[in-house]
């Protein structure tokens, strides 16, 4: 659970998630916490690495190899993830998320979770549909709740790693009732 309310209140990648390590989680006792993500282990083909690992730990998509990218995330994902430290404890190496013999959670074992999940939580009809298909969609309607709650979009690029440009072209058409607040600020503006 916790892994998933990763992807959704902090819009992590799920090669993101899985490398998330406690030393990258500022959790405080009250209020907004952070996340501090730094590297990816997104799953690819064994022969499309350099280790040989379907694992391969990588920096940031789309950024330089040091870069860390700074993710403020809600008290609700702030008390998952101080509940899931102490129910599970973390790895040898700080991960909070991995598998039975201490590895890399696979893509298809939080993917199966997560379809059964979806028939416990949904009705038939919501199964049958593209809603929430894959865990890679719990980021998608992170980014789109953001945007629509008003917050801006550099600041929403910024906190799911994600060029302004390519935020626009993908997430502008998830925007949806905006026009009467839009009108309220320029009436406001011209007002003023």
């Amino acid at each position: 659970m916790a892994l998933f309310a990763c992807m959704y209140y902090a819009a992590l990648r799920p090669g993101e998630a899985v490398a998330l390590r406690e030393q990258d989680c500022h959790l405080p006792a009250k209020g907004w916490g952070r996340l501090l993500v730094d590297v990816s282990r997104p799953e690819v083909n064994t022969r499309w690495t350099d280790s040989g690992d379907a694992h391969e730990e990588r920096g940031l998509k789309h950024r330089g190899h040091d870069d860390v990218r700074i993710v403020p995330i809600p008290p609700e994902l702030v008390e998952i993830l101080k509940q899931h430290i102490k129910d599970y404890g973390v790895g040898k190496d700080g991960r909070l998320f991995r598998s039975e013999r201490g590895g890399v959670v696979a893509s298809t074992a939080y993917t199966e979770v997560w379809q059964e999940a979806r028939t416990l939580g949904l009705t038939p009809a919501q199964v049958a549909s593209q809603l929430a298909r894959r865990p890679y969609d719990l980021r998608h309607a992170a980014v789109s709740l953001w945007l629509n709650a008003g917050v801006s979009a550099p600041d929403v690029a910024e906190r799911a790693g994600h060029g302004v440009d390519v935020l626009l072209r993908v997430y502008a058409k998830c925007l949806d009732g905006q026009q009467k607040i839009a009108n309220k600020r320029i009436e406001d503006a011209l007002a003023a």
